[in-house]
């Protein structure tokens, strides 16, 4: 089968060459997915570069995020319960090698495809969903009449904590650094959108805030806390998703303590490892939301990435932070075959 197989770490997505590889033998507890479209993300590039904190050993396929059809059932499933999903049936989810023909999957990682979702809409659930949906809800005790500032909100996750805050009646603030992106953060949801690149914009958010006392909660995956204490409300949370930006910042205590605030980590990974049952509610969260048309697919659609070939384009354009949503790569005719 092809896939994007790892041999040697890369300095640049554009090294990436389309391999042909067996085809992967399931575990006795794993499914056999049918890859359809995969979907990319920055800590992909990471990966590929050997600056990520999980490195799988040579050689490995790339991408963890997907969205396909069962081609087999577990031999074996976990405690002897009978297989969730049957042959045929439409999954998204993700492991370790999804940038191929075919994944190897636990049960776990795999959910039914909404309702009504392409492929393509479906393969960029699985990470940025539960991360905003968890940071958010569970992390931020976000609630009705909260004031939200979420940075880099035209991103993968960005988008998503746009749509979470607004589903729980928050106001929310949105950052970019474009006025593409800022466009598109208006159009999932945000009430106000502000460019980042602008020296005062943490004094542009107070202003935006009742009697300029700033925002309940902030949302940054990109790095921007030292700037954010400034525009933090009193008791407010600020959580931490990631440094995007490549800078992992210092804070000034003394801001913390003045304005009552926390710092608070959002690792979604580590914290469904150690209670399971936290993903379980996470995502029964988000399908109730789904379901109520309070969240939608975001895909980037100013580009199409068909085919293997177009994977180090995707990835590079990621990479230039040139894209907003989620960069997906379809292999089945753009992607578009529904439920």
């Amino acid at each position: 089968m092809r896939a994007i197989q790892v041999a040697k770490y890369v300095k640049h997505p554009s090294e990436l060459q389309v391999a042909e590889i067996p085809e992967p033998v399931p575990k006795p507890n794993e499914y056999l997915i049918q890859v359809h479209s995969f979907s990319c993300n920055f800590f992909d590039i990471l990966q590929i570069q050997g600056k990520y904190q999980v490195q799988p050993p040579f050689p490995w396929t790339a991408g963890v995020e997907m969205a396909g059809v069962v081609l087999r059932t577990p031999s074996a499933p976990t405690g002897g319960v009978a297989p969730k999903f049957k042959v045929g049936d439409r999954v998204f989810g993700g492991n370790q090698g999804a940038f191929a023909e075919q994944v190897a999957v636990i049960e776990e990682q795999l959910f039914p495809m909404p309702q009504g979702w392409s492929f393509a809409e479906a393969a960029g659930l699985w990470v940025t969903a539960p991360t905003s949906y968890g940071g958010l809800v569970l992390r931020g005790e976000i609630k009705k009449g909260d004031y939200v500032l979420v940075h880099a909100a035209a991103g993968g996750v960005g988008l998503a904590a746009v749509q979470v805050a607004k589903a729980f009646g928050a106001t929310v603030i949105a950052t970019a650094g474009s006025p593409r992106k800022l466009e598109v953060a208006k159009s999932f949801g945000a009430d106000y959108a502000l460019d980042y690149r602008q020296k005062d914009w943490p004094e542009q958010v107070k202003k935006l805030t009742p009697k300029g006392r700033g925002v309940d909660i902030v949302y940054d995956s990109v790095g921007l806390i030292e700037k954010s204490t400034k525009c933090i409300a009193w008791n407010g949370r600020i959580l931490v998703i990631g440094f995007a930006g490549g800078v992992i910042e210092k804070i000034p205590a003394n801001r913390l303590l003045l304005k009552n605030c926390s710092v608070v980590g959002v690792f979604w990974g580590g914290i469904i490892a150690k209670d399971p049952q936290v993903g379980v509610d996470t995502w029964k969260g988000i399908f109730d939301l789904i379901d109520a048309g309070k969240y939608r697919e975001t895909v980037y659609t100013d580009k199409v990435y068909n085919g293997f070939e177009s994977v180090a384009d995707a990835l590079s354009d990621l990479g230039r932070r040139d894209t907003w949503g989620k960069v997906v790569v379809n292999l089945d005719q753009g992607g578009k075959s529904k439920i």
